[in-house]
C-alpha cells in the first residue's frame, strides 16, 4: 500500500470507530432516557389517579372491596385500561348500568357521586355502551397496561391488590384520606421496551441514527480521501524533486509557500538543491582554474627549456634562476592544493595547546621584515595584552605568514602594513591592515573563495594563485574562530581574525 492509501485507511478506521461509538452511545442513552420518560409518565398518571382511589376508600371506609375483587384496581386507576384489554368474541353482556340501577363497580344502587369517575359506564367485558372497543396497539400481542405493574398496600404495609411482588426500586405514591395515609401504591419500573408504539418509536430512532451515521461516514471517507491526497502532495513533489536531483537537474525547485512542516521541508530541499548547484559550478570553475594555474608555469618552463634547447637563449645562471622560480611557483601551487585537500578531508593535523599570541605574531613579523623592506613597504606591529588561546602554534604561524605575504604582494610601494593584536572580553582579535589599493565592496565577501582574485589589482603578475586566503579561512575555522575582510582605515584591506579565548573554550 502506498502512503496516501495508508493515511486514508487510518482516517477511515478512525472515522468509522468514532461514528460507531457515537451512535452506540446515543442509542444507549436514548433507550435509557426513553425508559425514564415512560416510567415518569406512568408515575404521573399514578399520582393523578391516587385522589380518586382515596375517594373510593372513603366511601367504603376500608380496602375490603378491593381485597374481595382485586381485578377492580386496574379499572379504578385507569378506566381506559379495560378498553385496551383483548375483549372476548361475541356481543357485550347486558350488565346493569346508568342512574337508578345497581352500579357495576360497587353494587350500590343510585347515581355516582359528583366528580367521581363514570365507573358505571364500564362493563366487565371491556365495552362502553354505544362505543366500539378500543383498537389494539400495533406490534403484535398488546402488552399489559401500566396498572398491572401497580401494587396497593394498606397503611400497615399489608398487601391489598395488584402485583403481589413489587420490586425494591418501585416508585411509591401515598394514598391519603382525611389527612391520614391510608395506603401506598408501588409502581414497578419498565425493565425494557416491550412492543407496541414504544418499540416502534425506538426502532425508528435507531434507523434514523444509522442512516445519519452512514451518511456522515460516507462524507467523512470522501473528505479523508481528498485530505490524504492533498496532504501527501508535497511529499510527491519532493519525491519527484529527489529523482530530478539524482539525475543531475540541480535547477529544479519545489513550491515552498506553505507555512507548515511541509513548507519548511520544501525550503530545506530548495536550499539543498541550490547548494548542490553552487557546488557543481564551483567544481567546474575549480577544475578550470586549477588547469589554468598549472598551465601557466608549465608553459613558461616549456618555453624556457625549448629556448635553451634551440640555442636561442644561452644556458647560464640567469636562465637557470628563471627555471627555478617557475618550479618554485609550481611547487607552491601544488602545496597549497595539497593543504586544501587535507582540510576538506579533515586530515589536516592540529596540536592544540594554550598559548599567548603576542610572541608568535612578533616572531612572524621579524621573519618578514627584510622582505617588506626590499618591497619598499614599512611593517608596523601593535600588540596589546590579550588572553591566551587554545591553538596550534605551527598553524597560527602559517596563518600569519600567509596574511603578511598576501599584504606584501598586493600593496603598492611605498606603503605600510600594520599587524595588530587586542583582547576583547572572551575573544582575541588579530588584524592585518595595508595601504592602497583597496578592494571593491562586492569583492570583500569572496576574497576567501578558492582561486578568487580581484583582477584589476591582484593579478598573477603579483604572484600567488588565490589559494592563500582560502587556506587561512580553513585554519581559522578549525580553531573555532572566524575571519572576514573589511576596508582598512589605512586605505587598503583589513583582514580581521577573531579567536575564542582559552577560558571560554569548553
Amino acid at each position: 500500500m502506498r502512503l496516501w492509501q495508508r493515511l486514508f485507511l487510518a482516517f477511515a478506521v478512525l472515522s468509522a470507530f468514532a461514528l460507531a461509538s457515537f451512535v452506540g452511545w446515543q442509542q444507549l442513552g436514548f433507550r435509557r432516557g426513553f425508559l425514564d420518560y415512560l416510567n415518569g409518565v406512568e408515575l404521573e398518571r399514578l399520582r393523578a389517579a391516587a385522589p380518586a382511589l382515596a375517594a373510593r376508600y372513603g366511601e367504603a371506609a376500608n380496602w375490603d372491596f378491593l381485597r374481595a375483587d382485586p381485578d377492580r384496581l386496574a379499572g379504578l386507576l385507569d378506566p381506559g385500561a379495560l378498553w385496551r384489554r383483548p375483549h372476548p368474541p361475541g356481543p357485550p353482556p347486558d350488565l346493569p348500568r346508568g342512574p337508578g340501577r345497581e352500579r357495576a363497580d360497587t353494587g350500590v344502587p343510585g347515581p355516582a357521586p359528583a366528580g367521581a369517575p363514570p365507573w358505571d359506564r364500564i362493563d366487565r367485558g371491556g365495552f362502553e355502551a354505544g362505543r366500539p372497543p378500543f383498537p389494539p396497539r400495533p406490534g403484535g400481542d398488546p402488552p399489559l397496561p401500566w396498572v398491572h405493574r401497580v401494587t396497593l398496600s394498606d397503611a400497615d404495609g399489608a398487601f391489598v391488590a395488584g402485583r403481589p411482588d413489587p420490586p425494591d426500586d418501585a416508585a411509591v405514591v401515598e394514598v391519603s384520606w382525611d389527612g391520614a395515609v391510608v395506603g401506598r401504591l408501588r409502581l414497578a419500573r419498565l425493565p425494557r421496551l416491550i412492543g407496541g408504539l414504544d418499540t416502534t418509536f425506538a426502532a425508528a430512532q435507531r434507523r434514523d441514527a444509522l442512516i445519519a451515521g452512514g451518511s456522515v461516514l460516507a462524507v467523512a471517507l470522501l473528505l479523508a480521501l481528498a485530505l490524504a491526497r492533498r496532504l501527501l502532495a508535497p511529499i510527491r513533489a519532493l519525491a519527484q524533486g529527489t529523482l530530478r536531483l539524482a539525475a543531475g537537474d540541480y535547477a529544479f525547485r519545489v513550491d515552498a509557500r506553505r507555512r507548515d512542516e511541509f513548507g519548511a521541508l520544501a525550503a530545506d530541499f530548495n536550499h539543498l538543491a541550490a547548494s548542490l548547484e553552487s557546488h557543481r559550478e564551483q567544481r567546474r570553475r575549480w577544475g578550470a582554474d586549477i588547469a589554468h594555474e598549472l598551465r601557466t608555469p608549465i608553459s613558461v618552463l616549456r618555453g624556457e627549456i625549448q629556448a635553451l634547447q634551440d640555442g636561442v637563449r644561452p644556458v647560464g645562471a640567469e636562465a637557470l634562476a628563471s627555471l627555478h622560480a617557475e618550479c618554485d611557483r609550481l611547487t607552491a601551487l601544488v602545496e597549497d592544493l595539497y593543504q586544501l585537500a587535507l582540510t576538506d578531508a579533515g586530515a589536516l593535523e592540529y596540536r592544540f595547546e594554550t598559548l599567548a599570541l603576542a610572541p608568535l605574531l612578533q616572531e612572524a613579523a621579524e621573519l618578514q621584515r627584510a622582505a617588506f623592506a626590499d618591497a619598499g613597504l614599512a611593517l608596523d606591529v601593535a600588540l596589546a595584552e590579550a588572553a591566551p588561546v587554545r591553538a596550534d602554534a605551527r598553524r597560527i604561524a602559517q596563518l600569519i605568514d600567509n596574511l603578511l605575504g598576501n599584504a606584501r604582494r598586493y600593496t603598492d610601494a611605498p606603503g605600510r602594513i600594520r599587524l595588530g593584536l587586542r583582547g576583547d572580553g572572551q575573544y582575541v582579535r588579530v588584524s592585518v591592515d595595508d595601504t592602497a589599493p583597496g578592494v571593491p565592496d562586492a569583492a570583500l565577501p569572496r576574497l576567501f573563495d578558492r582561486l578568487y582574485r580581484v583582477e584589476d589589482s591582484r593579478d598573477r603578475a603579483s604572484g600567488g594563485a588565490g589559494l592563500g586566503l582560502a587556506i587561512c579561512r580553513a585554519i581559522v575555522e578549525a580553531h573555532g574562530g572566524r575571519i572576514e575582510a573589511l576596508h582598512s582605515p589605512l586605505g587598503g584591506l583589513r583582514v580581521e581574525i577573531v579567536l575564542p579565548a582559552a577560558d571560554s573554550v569548553r
